[in-house]
């Protein structure tokens, strides 16, 4: 699935459309779903150098991705980084 949505991300991009922290959120939520920790790294910082803000569930998306990489220190940082922009964890983080 992952590979699906990543293809939808890229057709998005060819067609000049600018994604924004949900089509983000969404990506890296589908790159942890199918355990591409990497993947999930890459875009979130990729949606960073777009200067755009994650939210919530960006985060929650991220850590759930390194936590199933077992990139423990990486899903803490990410964590921390979080509290530091001032967003809440919830249930789901």
């Amino acid at each position: 699935q992952w590979e699906q949505a990543q293809q939808a991300f890229e057709r998005m991009q060819e067609a000049e459309l600018q994604p924004d922290v949900y089509t983000y959120s969404a990506l890296i939520s589908a790159f942890e779903k199918g355990g591409q920790w990497e993947q999930a790294q890459q875009t979130f910082e990729r949606m960073q150098e777009a200067r755009l803000q994650p939210n919530v569930i960006t985060y929650s998306s991220l850590i759930s991705a390194f936590e199933k990489g077992g990139q423990w220190e990486q899903a803490q940082q990410a964590f921390e980084r979080m509290q530091e922009a001032g967003l809440q964890p919830n249930v789901i983080t």
